[in-house]
């Protein structure tokens, strides 16, 4: 089982930054189902109310993540386990969401989605026993998930305005990052599903190098594709036919190299035509279940 321990760093190796969606991957945490409580019967009962496709099934779960853990330890990224907590639901497991890494620190989401709203100062509270510090933290009224938010360059974010990350959180960030030289940039997202599903901006869009993006292009704002275009981005589309199972959904590990759910096997072939080593996981349970894929189920603290 994964270890739920920090990871013992000396004051030498401490080290963490942000500003990158796509550098070699160095350091990254996540959040087991075990440590998510999917082994717990009173937060599987939840399962409805959480958005899951159908009750997790903890052993398939657990697996499936020993699978992304073996496959991010095979570039030599040191895999750091979030402590379990009382105060976690079922959605800990997609560790992305609850922080936004900078080359500041921390800055600790408020998410949209209420019962994730403990896991910004929880991942507060374990980072700073890695010796990361707490850049800024998100305040009602404001709403952010990281799930939104996409580094288009060390000095600019791009943040989606949906139903999970509200206006009030975007000027929040802002307010948090303009005085170190970060412009932050708002994309309106669609109604998609409605406010009860799972649409982030990086369900529409995951950057696969500092030039490339693989990106489900109808569901993009027109401006928010204008905006890539004009920053020299060019474009690989999903398989629309494995949009349900999260195709979009695609962790840059640096070098040229992706991690994708094994599932979307027309989109990952697209990918590998393109001239990306792609490296798999099945994700049926951890993933599709729960509509979070590998950007989702990890957070990275370190990319070179």
């Amino acid at each position: 089982m994964p270890n739920s321990e920090p990871s013992v760093l000396t004051p030498s190796e401490l080290a963490f930054n942000g500003h990158s969606m796509v550098g070699a991957l160095k350091r990254v945490l996540v959040c087991s189902p075990q440590s998510a409580g999917w082994n717990q019967p009173e937060r599987v009962a939840r399962w409805q109310d959480l958005g899951f496709g159908h009750a997790p099934d903890f052993k398939k779960a657990e697996a499936q993540h020993a699978a992304l853990r073996r496959e991010l330890e095979a570039i030599g990224a040191e895999v750091i386990e979030l402590p379990s907590s009382p105060e976690l639901s079922l959605d800990a497991a997609y560790a992305h969401d609850a922080s936004l890494a900078s080359d500041f620190g921390l800055i600790l989401m408020r998410p949209g989605k209420a019962n994730r709203v403990a896991e910004g100062p929880h991942q507060g509270r374990f980072g700073a026993a890695l010796g990361i510090p707490i850049a800024g933290e998100i305040k009602a009224p404001g709403t952010t998930e990281a799930g939104d938010i996409v580094w288009l360059d060390a000095k600019t974010l791009l943040i989606g305005h949906g139903y999970r990350t509200n206006k009030v959180g975007i000027e929040q960030v802002r307010a948090i990052l303009a005085p170190k030289g970060v412009e932050v940039i708002s994309a309106p997202l669609p109604y998609g599903p409605g406010p009860s599903a799972c649409l982030h901006l990086m369900s529409l869009i995951s950057l696969l190098d500092e030039k490339t993006a693989l990106v489900d292009l109808p569901w993009l704002a027109v401006e928010t594709v204008e905006l890539l275009k004009a920053r020299g981005y060019r474009f690989i589309e999903i398989d629309y036919s494995e949009r349900e199972t999260l195709a979009c959904n695609v962790l840059a590990l640096g070098n040229n190299r992706l991690l994708a759910i094994e599932e979307n096997r027309k989109t990952n072939e697209r990918l590998r035509q393109a001239g990306f080593e792609m490296q798999t996981f099945p994700g049926s349970e951890i993933c599709i279940n729960g509509s979070g894929g590998p950007t989702c189920l990890t957070r990275p603290l370190l990319r070179g």
